[in-house]
């Protein structure tokens, strides 16, 4: 392990699906340089794809600029995080020979369902349940069945990440187990599933060694240093995918931690000591560095029903007038397109209101609050499922823009909320550069910044018109049979304490 200045600065790479983003971040958090390179990609019907080169070029010029005033010395370490379920295929030496499949892209649909029939007891055992179309080993076996040299010994399985750890140590690197989640690695076992790849036709030889995140892969080679501006010799420490990224940016790292993510959908990410594992398959878990778990999951409500519903309004200027009214008894589940998939997965679900709004402003405040009911129930499935919920809570996503949102939420959820200053993946991984030597929980506590901490106010009357409209939705939600009946029972059961 190579020395740790006395003064480190850590780089973080963020690399998006539109852009990459590069952060060089000092042990107190201070951004001392950052910069953004842009991504395209080609997409057609559910094809996604881009091209792997075009990466490496982005990731390249966004640390050279990201550094240009950095001291050279003291750089201390680098990580990457990427999409999830985005892979490739590259020869031995590391040259892609396919274009990487994006994370979303959803041609998979017939290996998926190979995949599940192959392995369904692994994936039982790691609590998701199943295979999806975008996820990373239907994408393989996709692969496959149109490259022959993928059998035949001549090619690599790569995940997003893993082509730039290659290009950054010039050597083939491990693959982290959070970017290995979705091409079925066993996180309980610390293994591929081998009789499962087998029983797929999927050849040793094509699969990366995998380590946790957090583990040293290698060092800046003298190729990458002069192609990044990255010092040589720094080391290169295994990432993590984004969602999980954005988790450590936010300060979340530790068991009963929780962030919520909330832009144009609303996700939940926390830490549990044990492995969740959900009947509902709404529910699913990364490994964390310190062997702990990531239990997750997205809902299909968030911000973007607000411009759905009420298309060219000023919303901060319905943001400010709502909250002078104080809540308003109608109930929205603000769903924009059908379908859910957490805290309940109803494929023909759709959004309604259960009253007639007075004006825009009172619907304003119905959608606001349906969201925030939505988180409570994400919540409350969780305590169902045994996740612990009561550590700290961070808003993060485009919503905390909005001060009077941040605070219905926390008095919906009944619970301080935390707002901190600079969240996002790229500073996640810097965080998690940084934790090599102390520790992602030492390392977040002293570089992830909290811009507010927001309390639910004591207004009694406006508490318990709150929690009458959070209970109306989850009857209503009941009633329309897609809340589990015991779901419903225990939202109820939590709102009595």
């Amino acid at each position: 392990m190579a020395d740790i200045p006395a003064d480190p600065v850590w780089v973080g790479i963020d690399l998006g699906t539109q852009s990459v983003r590069a952060l060089a971040v000092d042990a107190t958090g201070a951004v001392l340089g950052e910069a953004r390179e842009p991504l395209s990609g080609r997409r057609d019907g559910d094809r996604h794809e881009q091209d792997p080169e075009d990466w490496w070029s982005a990731v390249a010029a966004a640390c050279r600029s990201a550094l240009r005033t950095v001291p050279p010395g003291r750089v201390a370490g680098v990580a990457v995080d990427a999409t999830s379920g985005t892979i490739l295929l590259a020869d031995t030496g590391g040259t892609p020979i396919t274009p990487g499949l994006m994370y979303d892209d959803g041609r998979a649909a017939v290996q998926a369902a190979r995949a599940d029939e192959a392995g369904a007891h692994v994936w039982a055992e790691l609590g998701y349940g199943r295979m999806r179309a975008p996820w990373a080993l239907p994408k393989l076996l996709w692969l496959l069945e149109r490259e022959p040299r993928a059998r035949s010994g001549a090619a690599l399985l790569l995940h997003q990440p893993d082509l730039i750890t290659w290009r950054l140590t010039g050597h083939r690197t491990a693959a982290d187990s959070s970017h290995a989640l979705k091409t079925g690695y066993h996180l309980v076992e610390e293994r591929w599933p081998q009789e499962v790849m087998d029983g797929l036709g999927v050849p040793a030889s094509l699969l990366p060694d995998v380590v946790r995140p957090g583990t040293e892969l290698g060092e800046v080679c003298a190729a990458a240093c002069e192609r990044t501006g990255l010092p040589r010799g720094v080391p290169v420490i295994a990432g993590m995918t984004d969602g999980c990224a954005a988790q450590l940016g936010a300060g979340a790292p530790a068991p009963g931690a929780w962030n919520s993510v909330l832009g144009t959908t609303l996700v939940l990410k926390g830490v549990t000591p044990d492995l969740l594992r959900d009947p509902g398959g709404v529910v699913y878990s990364h490994r964390s560095p310190t062997g702990d778990w990531l239990p997750g999951g997205a809902s299909s409500t968030g911000a973007g029903a607000l411009t759905h519903a009420l298309p060219g309004r000023d919303l901060d200027e319905l943001s400010a007038r709502a909250a002078e009214r104080g809540a308003t008894p109608a109930v929205a589940y603000p769903l924009v397109s059908r379908g859910e998939r957490f805290p309940f997965s109803a494929p023909e679900a759709e959004g309604f209101l259960l009253d007639t709004p007075a004006d825009e402003v009172d619907h304003y405040a119905a959608l606001l609050q349906g969201v925030g009911y939505v988180e409570r129930l994400c919540f409350d499935y969780l305590d169902l499922l045994g996740a612990p919920t009561d550590g700290p809570l961070s808003l993060t996503g485009g919503a905390v823009r909005s001060r009077h949102w941040c605070r219905l939420r926390a008095d919906i959820l009944g619970r301080q909320v935390l707002v901190p200053d600079n969240a996002e993946p790229a500073l996640g991984m810097a965080v998690l550069a940084a934790s090599r030597d102390r520790g992602p929980a030492e390392a977040a506590a002293s570089m992830v910044r909290i811009r507010a901490a927001i309390d639910p106010r004591e207004d009694r009357a406006e508490a318990d018109l709150l929690r009458e409209g959070y209970l109306r939705l989850v009857d209503a939600l009941a009633e329309r049979g897609w809340l589990a009946p015991g779901v419903a029972a225990h939202a109820r059961a939590r709102s009595a304490l």
